[in-house]
C-alpha cells in the first residue's frame, strides 16, 4: 500500500548540483521520520540526511553537511534532497526511506534499521 518513488538522478561534473525527489503514495506523512540513504559499489548503505516531517527537524552526515539540504512539501507529500558542490565520492544509488508504525523513539535517524519502507533508488554519478 505504501510506496516510495525516487526521481531526479543523473550524471554531473564535480562541483555541479542535482536535486532528487521522493514521492510517497498510500500514506500522508505528518509526524514521521523520512531519510535519504546512499549505496556505492562495495560499500554499505549509509545515511545521508533525515527529516522529521511536520516539524522540519533535520540531520546530516558529516560528509555532506554544508553541501546537501533535505526539505519537505507537506501539501504535495514530497521530500527532496538538494545536492550542491558534488564530488566524485558522492557517486552512489540514492534511496528514499520512511519510518511507519513504530511506537519506539528514534535513536539515530541516519541508521538504516530505523526505517520500515524503501524506494527502488535513483542513480547519481559525479565525474571529474
Amino acid at each position: 500500500q505504501v510506496k516510495l518513488v525516487e526521481s531526479g538522478g543523473g550524471s554531473v561534473q564535480a562541483g555541479g548540483s542535482l536535486k532528487v525527489a521522493c514521492a510517497p503514495t498510500g500514506y500522508h506523512f505528518r509526524n514521521e521520520y523520512m531519510g535519504w540513504f546512499r549505496e556505492a559499489p562495495g560499500k554499505a548503505r549509509e545515511g545521508v540526511a533525515a527529516i522529521w516531517r511536520g516539524r522540519g527537524s533535520t540531520h546530516y552526515a558529516d560528509s555532506v553537511k554544508g553541501r546537501f539540504i533535505i526539505s519537505e512539501d507537506n501539501a504535495k507529500n514530497m521530500v527532496y534532497l538538494q545536492m550542491n558542490y558534488l564530488d566524485p565520492e558522492d557517486t552512489a544509488m540514492y534511496y528514499c526511506a520512511a519510518r511507519l508504525l513504530r511506537p519506539e523513539r528514534v535513536v539515530d535517524p541516519l541508521q538504516r534499521l530505523e526505517y520500515t519502507h524503501w524506494g527502488q533508488g535513483t542513480q547519481v554519478t559525479v565525474s571529474s
